[in-house]
């Protein structure tokens, strides 16, 4: 007798737990485009390097994006989730509100504080709105008025009992899809050059991702001057499509 499948018959998929269902389903809805946080009106500076040259092509975004990623927002703002998860879900209320302030203080230029605090104000609201739960209000109460994007979103998964690793690459997928969205109007590029580009980044978020969960405090920092300057000098532009 064999208990092997006959030729041809593929056995069934294990199906999702229906907890592994939910924090898919929520990963995927609140790191969505569609998500209401306003994302596509910010470029983080993007704009304004693509005006003085520094971004010319696919090429020179991909890299401009790899160093972003790696070596400065990107890098940061995981660090942040990862922190604010991990105090959320403690229920930590003193290392929620020290973490909220100091990654609110952290960001470099006026339009970036614009960007990262309006998201995470939107996403806190929309979060609250329609997929609120237990003990969500009082993790934002304990941020004391402070809130950027990677902090909103490491607290509301927390609270939703979504894994950090999970959030932590979904975040970053996002927040790189949204980077290259914005390349794509300006440079710009067609919609296979920008997936192009999304697959070859694939490595780096990776690989940030993983440094962001292992990361202390004593790790932030960046190395991405030139991006920095982008962010600043986005606001004396003359014309302008976007908002950083």
């Amino acid at each position: 007798m064999t208990t092997s499948e006959p030729a041809g018959v593929v056995a069934p998929a294990e199906p999702l737990s229906a907890e592994q269902g939910a924090s898919l389903y929520r990963l995927m809805t609140w790191l969505s485009p569609a998500f209401p946080v306003g994302a596509f009106s910010y470029s983080g500076g993007i704009e304004w390097a693509v005006e003085a040259g520094d971004i010319a092509d696919a090429a020179s975004l991909r890299d401009w994006l790899a160093a972003m990623l790696a070596d400065g927002a990107g890098f940061c703002d995981g660090v942040f989730l990862a922190h604010a998860h991990r105090a959320a879900s403690l229920a930590d209320a003193v290392a929620l509100r020290e973490l909220a302030e100091l990654a609110s203080a952290f960001v470099p230029s006026r339009e970036r504080q614009l960007e990262t605090g309006a998201q995470g104000r939107a996403f806190i609201e929309i979060a609250r709105s329609a997929w609120s739960c237990d003990g969500l209000d009082g993790l934002v109460a304990a941020c004391d008025g402070a809130m950027v994007y990677p902090v909103a979103v490491g607290i509301v998964s927390a609270a939703h009992g979504v894994p950090l690793a999970a959030t932590m690459h979904a975040f970053l997928h996002a927040v790189v899809s949204n980077w290259i969205s914005a390349g794509a109007r300006l440079v710009p590029l067609g919609q296979t050059d920008s997936q192009r580009l999304l697959a070859a980044l694939e490595p780096v978020v990776i690989g940030t991702g993983e440094r962001a969960l292992r990361a202390t405090l004593d790790d932030l920092g960046g190395a991405t001057f030139r991006a920095d300057l982008a962010g600043m000098r986005h606001e004396t532009q003359y014309t302008r499509l976007f908002r950083s």
